[in-house]
């Protein structure tokens, strides 16, 4: 239901990059496209809080030869707890995750650490109320209170757009 490829295009995934995947899952729908055009000089961190997720990934992964993907698990509702160095990394993608958390700000407040100074977060989640599908409209983020959230850590609204029939998205820059 979501284009990843217009997802790396709003991100400017390209070869070298450090990039994470915040709450991963197993499909690995963003990641193992992503590590091709990253490359093997770049870094993908999926991270997830399942663990039997991060193995299947992995596994995908060895089995197809790809070898720049780091499966880390962690919560990423707790600040500091995710295994990846402070600030390093270029991009990181938060789809369909923040409508599944308690603590929205804790998850953007994680990704704020794991960001360089010159970055992109790219948020997308459901937007589109009344399908048959879906999480409960209750559980929609609120796309306004991330902007806000944003601009107080300096980053500024470069993108909204949408994503495919249900869902939207955001790119947040800072420079």
């Amino acid at each position: 239901m979501i284009d990843v490829g217009l997802l790396f295009q709003k991100a400017q995934l390209q070869a070298g990059m450090h990039m994470g995947h915040l709450g991963c899952g197993k499909t690995g729908h963003i990641v193992l496209p992503a590590s091709k055009i990253i490359g093997e000089s770049g870094v993908v961190y999926a991270v997830d809080i399942l663990k039997d997720k991060l193995h299947d990934l992995e596994k995908r992964a060895h089995d197809m030869g790809i070898s720049n993907i780091h499966g880390v698990w962690s919560n990423i509702e707790k600040i500091g707890s995710t295994a990846i160095p402070s600030a390093s990394l270029d991009v990181i993608f938060l789809v369909n995750v923040l409508v599944k958390v308690e603590d929205q700000i804790a998850v953007l407040e994680e990704a704020n650490r794991l960001l360089k100074e010159k970055c992109r977060l790219i948020v997308v989640d459901w937007w589109k109320k009344g399908a048959s599908f879906g999480p409960p409209e209750s559980q929609y983020i609120n796309f306004d209170s991330i902007e806000d959230w944003a601009r107080q850590r300096g980053f500024t609204i470069q993108e909204e757009f949408t994503c495919g029939p249900y869902h939207a998205g955001m790119v947040l820059y800072r420079a």
